[in-house]
């Protein structure tokens, strides 16, 4: 018998249930009790969802992020939080986002604000963690609660729990050591909170824990290497069966030492990692499970069943019942269930499998492993014709794009002439003061804009009556703007529902679902498009909200464009070309888009490349490959441009000291970067490398309500200006606006206006 489970599902909800749950708490519209009642609502739901499954996760749903509940069941709290006596949900909150629901913190005698912890890119993907923060003097005090209860939780609802937690050296990995010690050091201090852990829940009966640890499928230096060892030896006499996951990648040089671990079983994924699953199988000992990941579980298309039995069968007749299937890595990355979409085009739809058809999905293979084809015959011959229908459509395939891909040369991501001489065009025709102020792109997208896309999408609101009240929204931002005496302007993007999504709905080649929510962060969730066929762009997308905000102002007025790379990272991307070629056609169609803005008048194009880190492979040895494609992409899209006109992009939540230089190499002449949230830390970045155009540090942590003042944004700028140049350095938030209250934008700003003018005046 082959043993079918998973690794993980959508927290949110198939309607975003958690999202719209947390964010009446947190404005103390609803109690604690009523937001813990929801959360145990959607784990029952969750499990009932997966009950064909032989074990199902057990602590894989949080309130905020998996890593953050690591770090309080670990004890592991940053000292500002420390010593707050209040309830731990809400303490939990003001690491996540610097505070908790609205009343709590004044009841409880707390200052309201603390600062948020730092929150980065969960391995290549898009989903953000909140970073432990370590020092040489951090000390772990376990506190099970949250785990033990979900897992009794589960077993009175007579589910097969399989509980989940992240391992100790990947959470060792993921964190930052605040004053430069050894995190590593810290070993020896936490694996006794993690065997008081496996104590704990083999009291409780529990038999298999998943025990993640995807580092390993990155690159490790030979002492991180030699900690596996030492670690899962003195956690093997726990009491349960370990269960070591990885994903995201192929183990490589890492494949014999994960073998020889004494843990239970060991977890592959399968999709990436398809050429290590003999030497896997011939490394393990004849009494450990192999789990193989054999479901793609961070994309939405239909598994091929055919080809993967031809490959899985001869597997399952040598391991027998050792052998364990399931997805890839955890649906996180998923939307719930492709049976809610009803308006989404039929035949596209038929290709598609959301995080419920993918778990059908290995349902149907144990089946077809443990019965033999015939038994179901009729699924494979579905799944077999939707796979030729995909593969064969003529909706996929558009011969002028490919032959325009073809064209594509060095001389188009060319710009005119070097940074020095542009520099001084720019200042020619954009006489701004130092240290320029502008925002990222997007302001609040309140209930009445977000109420009257929704009728316009509907069919209840006209296109002039929608049009009408989008240009109102944009006069107000501007005018907000004007106030605060901001130099560079935007638009406010009022009519745009998605960095990405509002893109993809103007290209060919884009596929829309309605309820294909997933979890970026905390309560933010997005809904990814669907890239299925070739990509160009039939007509203008943003020229005529652009001009209209121009023409309301004597003010510089940037132009507002999502990047290639980002849209491509942060799209369901059709797996049957190479992401390079899909990007570059994305390149194409954002450079016209960017040529009409410049024809219309901009002078100031930002193209947002936010998501550029997070599609960098997790093995060095195959960067310069992504970066190769991914920088070319950027400079064909933006770099048709006359000298005069400055191209802008942003990047945010993103480490990228490391790849400086190829940063560099995109030529932008100005970056804005988030910072806030790490001091600065980003910026060490420019102690070795001499960045040579302007950039944009981040003051403002658009993340979190707290207010910055004009002490905390001078500070920082000064912090920016040890390492960056006065005159060329930008002020600006973080990221955009979209998801703060006017409230809290206007004061905010404020703050960072008026730091720019005092450090105008104390440079004078």
């Amino acid at each position: 018998m082959v043993t079918t489970h998973n690794l993980g599902f959508p927290r949110i909800g198939a309607r975003r249930e958690l999202k719209f749950a947390l964010e009446s708490y947190w404005k103390g519209e609803t109690s604690r009790e009523e937001l813990t009642r929801k959360g145990a609502d959607l784990r029952a739901r969750h499990w009932r969802d997966q009950a064909a499954l032989d074990l199902i996760p057990v602590g894989d749903f949080a309130f905020y992020d998996q890593v953050l509940d690591m770090s309080f069941t670990l004890g592991h709290l940053p000292a500002r939080v420390r010593d707050f006596h209040g309830h731990p949900l809400d303490n939990y909150f003001r690491v996540a986002r610097g505070r908790s629901a609205a009343g709590t913190d004044d009841h409880a005698g707390c200052c309201g604000g603390v600062a948020a912890g730092e929150m980065t890119k969960w391995f290549d993907t898009n989903y953000h963690y909140i970073v432990p923060e370590f020092d040489a003097d951090t000390k772990f005090s376990l506190d099970p609660a949250r785990l033990l209860e979900q897992v009794a939780e589960a077993r009175a609802l007579g589910v097969k729990a399989k509980p989940v937690i992240i391992g100790p050296l990947t959470y060792l990995a993921l964190g930052k050591a605040k004053d430069g010690s050894d995190r590593l050091a810290l070993l020896a201090r936490l694996l006794p909170a993690y065997a008081a852990l496996l104590a704990a829940l083999a009291g409780q009966g529990v038999e298999w824990v998943q025990i993640d640890e995807p580092i390993l499928v990155t690159d490790l230096d030979p002492a991180w290497r030699a900690a596996f060892a030492g670690a899962y030896k003195a956690l093997a006499g726990c009491g349960v069966r370990l269960l070591l996951a990885t994903y995201f990648g192929p183990l490589r040089e890492n494949l014999d030492l994960v073998a020889a671990l004494p843990v239970h079983g060991i977890h592959l994924d399968a999709v990436n990692a398809g050429d290590e699953v003999d030497a896997l199988v011939r490394a393990m000992p004849a009494d450990r499970v192999v789990s193989l990941g054999v479901v793609n579980g961070r994309n939405i298309w239909k598994t091929d069943l055919t080809a993967v039995l031809n490959w899985l069968e001869p597997v399952a007749a040598r391991l027998g019942d050792r052998l364990w299937i399931a997805p890839s890595c955890s649906l996180l990355h998923v939307p719930v269930d492709l049976a809610g979409e009803r308006k989404l085009d039929q035949e596209i739809k038929s290709w598609l499998a959301f995080a419920i058809q993918k778990l059908e999905e290995i349902t149907l293979l144990a089946r077809a492993l443990t019965r033999g084809r015939a038994a179901v015959a009729d699924d494979l011959a579905r799944n077999q014709a939707a796979i030729a229908a995909r593969r064969n459509s003529p909706r996929v395939h558009n011969p002028a794009v490919k032959q325009a891909v073809a064209r594509i040369d060095d001389r188009l991501g060319r710009r005119q002439g070097p940074f020095a001489l542009r520099n001084a065009r720019q200042k020619s025709v954009l006489p701004l003061p130092l240290y320029p102020t502008t925002t990222i792109g997007s302001f609040p997208q309140t209930r009445e804009i977000r109420l009257v896309r929704s009728a316009f999408k509907a069919g209840t609101l006209d296109l002039n009556t929608y049009q009408a009240a989008m240009r109102q929204e944009i006069e107000r931002s501007v005018r907000e703007q004007e106030a605060l005496d901001l130099d560079v302007l935007v638009h406010g993007e009022a009519e745009r529902n998605d960095m990405v999504e509002y893109f993809g709905e103007q290209l060919e080649g884009y596929a829309f679902s309605q309820a294909g929510w997933v979890q970026s962060y905390g309560s933010r969730c997005v809904k990814p498009p669907i890239l299925f066929g070739d990509i160009s762009r039939p007509r203008p997308m943003t020229v005529e909200w652009i001009t209209y905000a121009q023409s309301l102002t004597p003010k510089p007025m940037k132009g507002m464009l999502t990047g290639p790379v980002t849209i491509l990272n942060w799209s369901f991307v059709r797996d049957d070309q190479p992401r390079a070629i899909s990007c570059f056609q994305l390149a194409l169609a954002i450079r016209e888009e960017v040529l009409d803005l410049e024809k219309a008048g901009i002078r100031i194009i930002q193209i947002d490349e936010a998501a550029l880190r997070e599609g960098l492979p997790l093995r060095r040895s195959q960067w310069a490959d992504y970066l190769g494609w991914a920088v070319e992409s950027f400079r064909i899209t933006a770099n048709g441009v006359d000298d005069a006109t400055q191209i802008h992009t942003h990047m945010c939540y993103s480490e990228f000291n490391d790849i400086i230089a190829a940063i560099a190499d995109m030529d932008a002449d100005v970056i804005t970067i988030e910072t806030s949230r790490s001091d600065m830390d980003l910026l060490k970045a420019f102690d070795s490398f001499n960045y040579p155009n302007q950039i944009g540090p981040g003051v403002y942590d658009i993340h979190s309500p707290n207010i910055p003042t004009e002490a905390q944004i001078i500070d920082l700028m000064n912090k920016a200006a040890q390492r960056i140049p006065a005159e060329r350095l930008w002020v600006n938030p973080d990221c955009g606006l979209k998801t703060r209250a006017w409230g809290e934008v206007i004061p905010a700003l404020t703050s960072m206006v008026n730091a720019a003018k005092a450090l105008r005046a104390s440079a004078a």
